[in-house]
């Protein structure tokens, strides 16, 4: 405890932008991941900013031990207090991997993980985060309530209700009468998600610190959701009225003088129309840019030029599937030609290679399909070294794709094989792990049952056979094609 103390009081040393605050009603702010991650978040350093301006109301920031340790109980980085001593606390959770975490904490603290476990005398349990916009069910038998959507307004009128309450049961009435509040104990469906007025936009993170994924980034949004219909993206143009736009001018004004990196965010940052020009402008400015997605159909010479002035030596952009036929399937504007010029610019603006995200194991999928993707990388590292970033695919709630069949841990790591033997010389080939994916792809697809296994599993070590033991319980199977069992889960109100 007295490292972690440590640990602590040296990263408030290296933060800029802090907003330090008492109130009468304090939250524990929490991220079921470590620091590192947490303070990578836009949408984490949103709520904490909004809590923090909300009068009568401040948040202090909790995270998963840096080790991931299960016995560890943290502390709030502004008073050392435990996660035990606040009377709510909200946790942001990003993707369905991360519920481990959330029951680490919790266990570590001493708090009950079971809803129906925890009394008057616990801390009343939010959740929240990007994995509400697809399937946040597996956390109803931990949480007594989930905020769906894009929270930076609701979670103020969230906290306002809790406080006019003098009981538990009281405060979980006042919060099921919210729109895009989902309690289980009192709804049956879940409430469409949020979306938050635009004149709050954009979202900009206060805090910078070099104890992060990016390095004393400052983060802020361009633009937020998406114009496009790719088949397998819960932020696709159908969610929350497609992309919103934030003037050019407003996006500049927002940063800091003495902001010497940046980081644009959002689902379609290349999609903004005046992209360029914030690039060059931050360049003028002798900012170090990073872009969180490229769109290889938006890349141009003026494009890939300002991204070389701010820093750019990898053009990273999105191949999507292993072949056109697949990427037909996923409804991708990425074709050939345009990652063809893609090589060919990153190379001519003498960046020293390009890195390409895709999928492995898309439905309808085959061998052909990995050998048509062997094939074309083989052609682009003729022109540019290329490294491939590949990732299992998991259907999600509410998108096109929705329910389709995990391909199967051997299934995927066969074709992982095939491509990696195809392209040995030729590309560096990396993937996120088959059988984590399918455990992605049970909670992604999954109910409270899968949630509370997930608690199991933890117990037992959180190893994949821990979770395979838990989910073969409820029916589920990794090794071959599977399709996660429904028991009766609630559709989404409209």
């Amino acid at each position: 405890m007295s490292q972690e103390r440590e640990r602590i009081r040296r990263r408030l040393i290296d933060e800029v932008g802090r907003i330090e605050k008492q109130a009468p009603f304090t939250v524990g702010l929490a991220y079921p991941s470590p620091y590192a991650t947490g303070m990578s978040s836009l949408g984490y350093q949103r709520i904490y900013r909004a809590i923090q301006e909300a009068p009568g109301f401040s948040a202090e920031r909790l995270f998963l031990d840096d080790a991931g340790a299960q016995t560890s109980a943290p502390l709030s980085y502004e008073s050392l207090r435990p996660l035990s001593a606040f009377p709510v606390v909200a946790f942001s959770v990003a993707y369905e991997l991360e519920l481990a975490g959330l029951i680490k904490m919790l266990d570590g603290s001493g708090i009950p993980v079971r809803r129906q476990e925890r009394t008057a005398r616990d801390p009343l349990i939010l959740a929240g985060g990007p994995l509400t916009f697809s399937n946040p069910l597996p956390l109803a038998g931990m949480v007594d309530a989930i905020i769906m959507g894009e929270a930076e307004e609701l979670v103020v009128a969230a906290m306002q209700r809790i406080e006019a309450c003098s009981s538990r049961q009281a405060q979980l009435d006042a919060l099921a009468s919210l729109p895009h509040v989902f309690v289980p104990t009192h709804h049956t469906l879940l409430p469409p998600v949020a979306a938050a007025d635009n004149a709050v936009l954009p979202a900009w993170a206060p805090i910078r610190t070099p104890h992060t994924e990016f390095s004393n980034m400052f983060l802020i949004e361009t633009e937020r959701g998406c114009s496009r219909g790719c088949t397998y993206c819960v932020m696709r143009r159908t969610t929350n009225g497609g992309m919103r736009i934030a003037p050019m001018d407003r996006v500049l004004e927002l940063i800091p003088s003495d902001a010497k990196r940046v980081g644009l965010v959002g689902a379609a940052v290349s999609d903004h129309p005046k992209i360029v020009n914030i690039v060059n402008a931050l360049a003028d400015r002798g900012c170090e840019v990073g872009l969180s997605s490229l769109r290889p159909d938006r890349l141009t010479d003026e494009f890939v030029g300002a991204l070389k002035r701010v820093g750019y030596r990898t053009l990273t952009t999105a191949m999507d599937g292993t072949s056109e036929r697949v990427r037909d399937l996923l409804d991708r504007r990425a074709r050939p030609k345009h990652l063809q010029k893609a090589a060919e610019m990153a190379r001519l603006h003498q960046m020293d290679r390009l890195k390409l995200y895709l999928m492995i194991g898309v439905p309808g999928e085959t061998d052909e399909d990995i050998d048509e993707c062997v094939a074309f990388v083989t052609e682009l590292s003729r022109v540019i070294p290329v490294a491939l970033g590949i990732a299992p695919f998991c259907s999600k709630r509410n998108t096109p794709l929705d329910n389709h069949p995990y391909a199967g841990v051997d299934v995927v790591d066969s074709r992982l094989a095939r491509l990696k033997r195809g392209l040995r010389g030729r590309a560096d080939v990396r993937s996120t792990s088959a059988k984590w994916a399918w455990v992605e792809y049970v909670l992604a697809q999954g109910g409270e049952a899968e949630g509370l296994a997930v608690i199991d599993a933890v117990r037992a070590g959180g190893t994949f056979a821990a979770y395979r033991r838990a989910f073969d319980a409820l029916g589920h199977t990794g090794k071959t094609v599977t399709k996660a069992p429904r028991r009766g889960l609630p559709l989404i109100a409209v």
